[in-house]
C-alpha cells in the first residue's frame, strides 16, 4: 500500500517509556494515584542545575528553556527534567513543582526501583551463567570440544530446572568478554533468522511487501518502519517470548500501511493479533539481561 507524501517517513517504537506530564501555570494540583515512602531520599539528575526540597526529598533536576506555553515535566532513567518558557521565573516553576510533588515523586521512586532491577539482571560471564532466549532460560556451558555454538534441549527438565544449554566451542578459561561476544553472536544470528520467519508470516495477512529487514542495537527503540518498505528490529527481542516478538515485528508491518499511531493503525494491528494489549504489556514491564 502507496504511503501518503505528507505523512512521517519513520515511525518507531519505544525501548523505554518515559514519563512526561505537562502543567500550564495555572493547572490545579494533581491528585495522588499511591502513597509517597517516607524514608527521605535525594534524587540528582546528572545534568542538574537546580534543585529543591518537597517534603523531606531533595530533587535535584534539569532546567531547559524552550519555546511553549506551559511548564512540562519528564521523569525518566536519569530523573526529573523540567521544560518551562523563557519567560517563566524560576519562582513560578517551583509552585508548578510543588503542586505536582506527588506524581513526580511516586515517578522517581518507580524509575529507582526500576534501576535496582536492572543492576540484578546483569550477566555474570561464568561457565553455567543464563541468559533468556524466546523466553526460557539458557545455561551457557564451556565445552572446547563444541564448535561454535550450539543449542541443546533436554527432552525432559525437572521442574524449575533449565531444559536448553547452549554449548560454547570455548576453554574454561576463556575471558569473560569472550563469551559475551560469542553468545551474543549467537543471539543476533538467531534473531535475524526469526524475524525473517515472522516477517514472511505476517505480511501477507497485513497485505505489505517489506522490502529490507535490518538488526538494530539500538538503546531506545524495539524497532522502526520507513515509508520505504524498510524494517528495522532490535535484536535484543529475541531474549521475549514469540508472542512478544510477533507483537513488535506485526506492529511494524502495520505501519507500512498505517504510518503513525491512530486507531485506524490499532485496527490494522487488531485484525492480526486480537490480543496484543497482553504481549504489550511484557514488552513494556519485563527487564531484559545486561549483556555488557
Amino acid at each position: 500500500m502507496t504511503v501518503p507524501s505528507a505523512l512521517a517517513a519513520l515511525i518507531q517504537l519505544s525501548l523505554f517509556d518515559v514519563e512526561p506530564a505537562d502543567l500550564a501555570p495555572a493547572s490545579p494540583p494533581a491528585s495522588p494515584t499511591g502513597p509517597v515512602p517516607a524514608p527521605p531520599m535525594a534524587f540528582d539528575h546528572p545534568r542538574a542545575q537546580r534543585d529543591i526540597v518537597i517534603g523531606e526529598h531533595r530533587i535535584a533536576y534539569e532546567l531547559r528553556r524552550a519555546r511553549r506555553r506551559s511548564i512540562g515535566f519528564i521523569v525518566g532513567a536519569d530523573g526529573l527534567s523540567v521544560s518551562a518558557p523563557r519567560w517563566v521565573g524560576v519562582v513560578e516553576i517551583e509552585t508548578a513543582l510543588r503542586e505536582k510533588a506527588p506524581w513526580i515523586l511516586r515517578k522517581l521512586h518507580e524509575q529507582r526501583e526500576r534501576a535496582r532491577r536492572l543492576a540484578e539482571t546483569r550477566v555474570d560471564w561464568r561457565d553455567g551463567t543464563s541468559v533468556p532466549f524466546l523466553g526460557e532460560t539458557v545455561i551457557i556451558v564451556l565445552d572446547p570440544r563444541t564448535t561454535g555454538a550450539v543449542l541443546n534441549s533436554a527432552a525432559e527438565a525437572l521442574p524449575g530446572v533449565a531444559r536448553l544449554t547452549l554449548h560454547l566451542g570455548l576453554p574454561q578459561e576463556a575471558a569473560p568478554a569472550q563469551m559475551r561476544d560469542a553468545v551474543q553472536s549467537w543471539l543476533q544470528r538467531q534473531a535475524r533468522r526469526l524475524f525473517e520467519e515472522r516477517i514472511a508470516l505476517y505480511a501477507p495477512r497485513l497485505g505489505v511487501r517489506p522490502k529490507r529487514l535490518s538488526l538494530s542495537s539500538a538503546s531506545t527503540r524495539w524497532g522502526s518502519a520507513s515509508a520505504d518498505g524498510s524494517v528495522r528490529l532490535n535484536w535484543r527481542l529475541v531474549h521475549f517470548a514469540l508472542p512478544v516478538i510477533d507483537y513488535v515485528v506485526i506492529h511494524e508491518l502495520a505501519h507500512l500501511r498505517e504510518m503513525n499511531h491512530s486507531a485506524a493503525f490499532w485496527e490494522v494491528v487488531r485484525s492480526v493479533l486480537p490480543d496484543y494489549e497482553a504481549a504489550r504489556h511484557s514488552l513494556r514491564h519485563e527487564l531484559l539481561p545486561v549483556l555488557d
